[in-house]
């Protein structure tokens, strides 16, 4: 009898400072391009939260000015904190601002042009002018050796010594930071790849070393060659940071090692994301679909869109009944990074798992102008937290989407609920002069065009993960949060005509709640390529069982305590198919039902996305996976944020609402003021981490959980 669904108990300790702490805190932090977001949790669930500017010359300093702050205002010590979370931005903005490492790439002979072949697509088929991004390797760093492994692991040309020699001898004279080894069928038979590693090592240089067999043991030269890139890309900075960040926090007190946020929805060690930091790509994200998760749970497992709109970016995934999808890669870089293969062709493609999402640059800080034919436009370029929007009084001089919501009166017209003092009256010359004036408008009719422009652009990451998967957005409640997904929310529901906007408590900060809600988690993956008719019922088993087990030996190396469960999944299709379907090996199975029970999933579930079913026969498994989690590592207690009101609130606003409701004196309240009687719009709800807009024709209650829900209604 197979065991599927393995239990071990995890000895490791996580690094507590002992046994028994006076009292033990929970830190999570998530750094975004303008804000950097912290929470700080006691044992019973208190939350303490705060929002401040991201330092992009040092991401470290932000992050200790926030965990000081949080640590006085809890009364509390840096001792105590017993447990860190990190969301991190840094490998992602390397690859979108192309401030990575210099990479050289040893691959196989043959295979040098791998990175600009691709899948030879394009996102915009009928684009002839259309220019891939340069690959993260440039073609004189990518050197050829003689070897040859078939799929199935035999050395058909054993590795030539002199090849070998003279590609390390080449790549060391150009001064790479880090060599990346990708040979075709590695996954079946890393030794060449191992042997390549020792030369490198033996000589002793300064160089870093990264195996396609250990980031992405798949089959596929393509995808595991572009993974590998990346993560060489990417290692030389998410070494330095993570040392650096560990050191100021030891020097401000915190003695716990930080977790660091996978893309997959799980956490995992700091020493993990340095060797693998292509995993952590899609990190902030991530966390607060994890937060969706748990709070679409708690409502009753009820189907949410999250949607979360920072300071650069807004993002969107789809939760079925509280739980989120995953896919086995994503791209990132191009106009819309995302999971789906349909959108493929404009980013560099990661194969690795990962929450299913869309992200798109516009958020708060996104720049907008006017080009030279008279056309609005918005991002992808953002203002960031240095300068950040003009109203931030920081040296930025291009209008933001965060001026035109303070030139609309959504916000407070003399600081930010977080406390960040504005300049309203240099947003409003600026935003007339660049804008207004150029597009021969009204000030406010314009900058009311540009905030529905605005979300219309947001709506673009919504469409990606349901309309254009065959979902229907209408049958889902929509939770908007970051620091200005809450001022979007009723407006892109509309478009999309979703009628239940839920915000949540702390919104602002919600990814970093999500930090402290995931389990520590390591996925592993193996490829197969076997009939299913030519596997045995126990052979199967056992290789199930092996991969599982490897896992939770994976998260002893991560040093996790507590117990471990694992879940199985297989990647399977009819033999001929180019794409295959992801199917889950049930916890429980009946003795020699294995098989039977994993041709009518990959039947249904094939008939459900295709509308039919092929021939039983015909079934192939690609890829094991299994996926081991720390059971309780995501904290059991709810997490219940103490409101903090803002101390220079005004109790009305004059907000300006389009030519047919005009500007109208809108009243400003709390969430505490709130019940679980519907009030009418217009209205605005300040809080010290975000401002939520109910527009005239919404309205809006709160819950038993304290969310904010707002029945949008219809535009006036």
């Amino acid at each position: 009898m197979m065991k599927l669904s393995a239990t071990a108990t995890l000895s490791a300790s996580r690094g507590k400072l002992d046994a028994h702490p006076p009292r033990s805190y929970r830190l999570g932090f998530d750094i975004g391009g303008t804000f950097t977001d912290l929470i700080l949790v006691d044992e019973d669930g208190r939350a303490q939260t705060r929002k401040v500017l991201s330092s992009p010359d040092d991401y470290t300093a932000s992050v200790c000015a926030g965990v000081a702050e949080l640590v006085t205002l809890a009364a509390a010590s840096a001792e105590s904190v017993s447990y860190v979370v990190h969301g991190t931005t840094i490998a992602t903005n390397a690859i979108l601002e192309r401030r990575g490492a210099r990479v050289g790439l040893i691959t196989t002979d043959g295979f040098r042009d791998v990175l600009e072949i691709g899948r030879m697509r394009l996102p915009r088929m009928y684009d002839m002018d259309y220019i891939r991004p340069a690959p993260l390797v440039p073609r004189r760093l990518r050197f050829e050796v003689k070897e040859r492994i078939s799929h199935r692991g035999e050395v058909l040309v054993p590795l030539d010594p002199a090849s070998v020699e003279a590609a390390i001898d080449a790549l060391l004279e150009a001064k790479v930071e880090v060599i990346a080894i990708a040979l075709i069928h590695a996954y079946a038979n890393p030794v060449h790849e191992h042997a390549i590693a020792a030369a490198i090592r033996q000589r002793g240089a300064d160089v870093l070393v990264t195996l396609s067999s250990d980031i992405h043991p798949e089959a596929g030269e393509f995808e595991r060659t572009s993974t590998v890139a990346t993560n060489a890309y990417v290692m030389p900075a998410m070494e330095r940071y993570l040392g650096r960040l560990v050191q100021r926090l030891e020097q401000l007190g915190v003695r716990s090692a930080p977790l660091i946020m996978q893309s997959n929805g799980g956490v995992m060690s700091a020493a993990g994301a340095r060797q693998h930091p292509v995993l952590v790509i899609e990190s902030g994200p991530a966390a607060g679909v994890v937060a969706c998760a748990k709070l679409a749970r708690r409502l009753g497992n009820i189907d949410v869109i999250g949607f979360d709109v920072g300071g650069t970016t807004a993002k969107a995934a789809v939760l079925e009944g509280g739980t989120f999808r995953r896919v086995g890669e994503f791209q990132i870089g191009g106009l819309v990074s995302e999971g789906s293969r349909l959108n493929g062709g404009g980013g560099f493609v990661i194969r690795a798992p990962a929450v299913d999402l869309a992200e798109i640059g516009a958020g708060g800080g996104s720049i907008v102008s006017v080009d030279a034919i008279g056309s609005l436009k918005i991002g992808p370029r953002s203002a960031g937290a240095s300068p950040g929007p003009v109203c931030y009084d920081r040296g930025g001089e291009r209008v933001a989407l965060t001026d035109v919501n303070l030139c609309l009166g959504y916000l407070n017209q003399e600081r930010l609920p977080s406390g960040l003092p504005l300049n309203a009256a240099k947003a409003r010359a600026a935003f007339q002069t660049q804008i207004a004036d150029r597009l021969g408008l009204p000030l406010l009719e314009c900058a009311y065009g540009v905030y529905q422009v605005g979300c219309a652009i947001t709506a673009r990451a919504v469409r990606a993960v349901t309309i254009e998967r065959g979902l229907d957005p209408r049958k889902f409640a929509l939770i908007a949060f970051g620091g200005n997904g809450p001022l979007f929310g009723v407006a892109l529901a509309r478009l999309l005509s979703i009628q239940t906007v839920i915000v949540p408590s702390s919104p602002g900060v919600f990814s970093a709640v999500g930090l402290l809600e995931a389990d520590v988690e390591r996925h592993l993956s193996r490829t197969l390529m076997e009939r299913l008719s030519e596997i045995g019922e126990d052979q199967l088993a056992e290789l199930l069982d092996r991969i599982a087990e490897e896992a939770i030996a994976a998260l002893r190396a991560d040093g996790c305590a507590d117990a471990a469960e694992t879940a199985c999944s297989l990647d399977m299709k009819y033999a001929g198919q180019s794409f295959h379907i992801e199917i889950a090996v049930p916890a429980q199975v009946r003795p020699h039902g294995l098989k039977s029970g994993l041709i009518e999933a990959l039947g249904r579930e094939h008939k459900r996305l295709y509308g039919f079913q092929g021939n039983p026969d015909a079934v192939q498994i690609v890829t094991l996976r299994a996926v081991a989690r720390a059971v309780g590592s995501g904290g059991s207690t709810a997490l219940r944020a103490e409101a903090t009101r803002f101390a220079k609130a005004d109790r009305s606003r004059n907000a300006y609402f389009g030519r047919g409701v005009g500007s109208v004196e809108t009243a400003v309240i709390f969430r505490d003021e709130l019940s679980d009687d519907f009030r009418p719009g217009p209205l605005l709800i300040d809080e010290y981490d975000s401002t939520t807009l109910i527009p005239p024709g919404a309205r809006t209650r709160k819950d038993g959980l304290g969310n904010i829900v707002i029945d949008v209604g219809t535009e006036r």
